[in-house]
């Protein structure tokens, strides 16, 4: 005999946890994104949630730093539909994706053949991934997210490998970056007043304030670009800092050689072709950011005094 208590594993539907799929789900997705990464087995940087494309929204996007591809996530409370398998096909071509994470508490066959048709038919480097989305407790304890996999790429075990081997034969690709962010540091010793530090992550963010919603500034280095773009506050969607911006758009383009909105990611952005990889090229890339990152902020600055 055993002194020990047991209890009994339940599945809660969805909405027991998140009520709303834009404003509850696709948040806390964005906050906690690390738990899809292990899943899948990518690591991913959250780029942006409730992205638009055309007169649509794509819920997360986000960036595999190991070679730099968008993935697009895109999740539902309720079992899979057509309209969202429309949606999604639109996306792939509006926001140049390489992966596709379509993540669902249950889905139709003719959705998962969908998905199987598409990783065993479209381009090599193209992958798609059926997530089942689960939520447990026992008893009274606290709401467990469970995801799986339900369908990927056929190779995809084979393809991380390989990826591993890839980057690790390139160098470290953290090694590199945090290298980069230093000489940064080493050249613009200010840039640690507005958070700088040398790390291993693909991007850096500063706050904007007074403009009236929240609003961060990216600074980020790609595999063959690197950019600036400004974006809302972790998790929030761009339509409101959008709103606020879009009466000065012409002037921004101008002022800042930005495109509103702009770049794959449908934000307030620039982007440049000096590659941070380049010894030759870093100094340049260095200068560029500072001028850029500088400039926005005045540009921010004079729209938070026009509007106040």
């Amino acid at each position: 005999m055993t002194d020990i208590k047991f209890g009994r594993l339940e599945d809660l539907p969805l909405r027991e946890a998140w009520k709303h799929e834009a404003l509850q789900f696709t948040p806390w997705l964005a906050e906690n994104i690390e738990h899809l990464s292990e899943v899948i087995g990518i690591p991913l940087e959250l780029t942006g949630t409730e992205v638009a494309v055309e007169s649509f929204t794509a819920d997360i996007l986000a960036r595999n730093p190991m070679d730099d591809s968008v993935v697009l996530i895109e999740n539902q409370l309720e079992t899979t539909d057509h309209t969202h398998l429309g949606q999604i096909m639109t996306y792939l071509a509006g926001l140049e994706a390489h992966t596709v994470v379509w993540i669902a508490p249950a889905f139709r066959e003719p959705h998962l053949s969908a998905i199987r048709w598409l990783n065993e038919h479209t381009a090599d480097g193209f992958s798609f991934f059926a997530i089942k989305t689960r939520v447990v407790r026992i008893g009274d304890s606290p709401f467990a997210p469970i995801f799986e996999v339900v369908e990927k790429p056929n190779d995809w075990d084979r393809r991380l490998t390989r990826k591993s081997r890839e980057v690790k034969q390139d160098s470290d690709l953290g090694e590199r970056r945090e290298a980069f962010w230093s000489a940064y540091l080493e050249k613009h010793p200010e840039a640690a007043d507005w958070g700088l530090k040398p790390c291993r992550a693909s991007s850096t963010w500063m706050a904007i304030d007074g403009l009236g919603e929240p609003a961060m500034l990216s600074i980020w280095i790609g595999q063959n670009k690197s950019g600036v773009f400004l974006r809302g506050a972790r998790g929030e969607p761009w339509e409101p800092l959008a709103a606020i911006l879009e009466p000065y758009a012409e002037r921004l383009e101008n002022e800042l050689g930005a495109l509103f909105p702009g770049g794959r990611h449908g934000f307030l952005g620039a982007e440049t072709d000096l590659n941070y990889h380049d010894p030759k090229q870093r100094n340049a890339l260095i200068d560029w950011f500072e001028n850029k990152r500088k400039a926005f902020q005045a540009a921010m600055a004079r729209i938070a005094e026009a509007e106040k």
